[in-house]
């Protein structure tokens, strides 16, 4: 039985413009694109339910009220599905939603970085350990990231990174962590690189996007200077958190799409198309007729 305080609380941190994605995200907010037929956000919130959290918290921005609509009851369209005997639909949105009192929003009135996004939530998570999902990343594994990355905290205690590895000579484009000794399904993590210069990486392994983190790192984020591109960073405050407290990078063997960026979001809607045996057929042949030329 683990003697570690349960991770109950999630932060989703949704207050980004999205501008790699205009015109798109002048009216709806990147996170609401979707992924053949549900939003981005959706799936990463099923993520942190399957992995047992009990409190969704979004640290919104201006024009994202669409997010806190969707996690909401909408009774104009149900009564007319109802009306209609839409019952496949009705279920479909039944299981959306979540239950009451179980999300909360913030507001992040200033775009200052990731670090400033966290910080934003500290009210909500109060002095427990929290998880940390970026809503641009969509993964697919057997068991989700994040239940992986729970079932390594319930061992270890302390802060949880997950990590990929990547192709060494792009070791500069991540944030690369230091590997330690093996422990679970991860390691130690010896220290932390932000976009190191090339061959100064020490090692192959990047953040992707996946955290649990201890609440200490609110009192770290309230007086963090500013960092890389005049926000506040949250690898610099999790560098001093290291300095104190154990890291783990738990080792995740799945599959990652970004769909903060053009190609990882395609890539995503190609990819979950293919394992929908409903669209599979026609989808599949299409793109093999696209491919050929023909």
């Amino acid at each position: 039985m683990s003697q570690h305080k349960k991770v109950r609380k999630a932060v989703f941190p949704v207050a980004g413009l999205g501008t790699r994605f205009l015109p798109a995200t002048k009216s709806v907010p990147k996170e609401m694109l979707t992924v053949v037929d549900k939003p981005v956000i959706q799936y990463v919130v099923e993520e942190a339910l399957e992995a047992g959290i009990e409190h969704l918290v979004f640290v919104t921005g201006r024009n994202k009220h669409v997010i806190e609509d969707y996690f909401d009851i909408q009774f104009e369209l149900e009564q007319t599905l109802r009306s209609r005997s839409k019952t496949a639909e009705l279920t479909i949105l039944a299981q959306q939603l979540p239950k009451a009192g179980t999300v909360s929003f913030t507001r992040q009135q200033e775009p200052l970085g990731l670090g400033h996004a966290v910080w934003c939530a500290r009210e909500i998570v109060g002095n427990e350990p929290f998880a940390l999902l970026l809503p641009d990343m969509i993964m697919r594994a057997e068991d989700s990231c994040m239940k992986g990355m729970v079932e390594l905290y319930d061992q270890t205690g302390g802060n949880i990174i997950a990590v990929e590895e990547c192709a060494p000579d792009q070791a500069h484009k991540y944030g690369i962590v230091g590997v330690g000794e093996a422990i679970g399904k991860g390691f130690k993590i010896t220290g932390m690189v932000e976009k190191p210069a090339k061959g100064t990486a020490p090692s192959n392994f990047f953040i992707n996007g996946r955290y649990i983190l201890q609440p200490e790192i609110f009192g770290i984020l309230s007086t963090q200077e500013r960092g890389a591109g005049n926000e506040i960073q949250l690898t610099d405050a999790m560098l001093k958190l290291l300095s104190r407290q154990e890291f783990a990078g738990y080792h995740f063997r799945g599959e990652t799409f970004d769909c903060g960026a053009k190609d990882g979001f395609i890539l995503a809607n190609v990819a979950f198309s293919l394992s929908r045996e409903d669209i599979r057929p026609l989808v599949e042949a299409q793109i093999r007729a696209m491919v050929s030329g023909k």
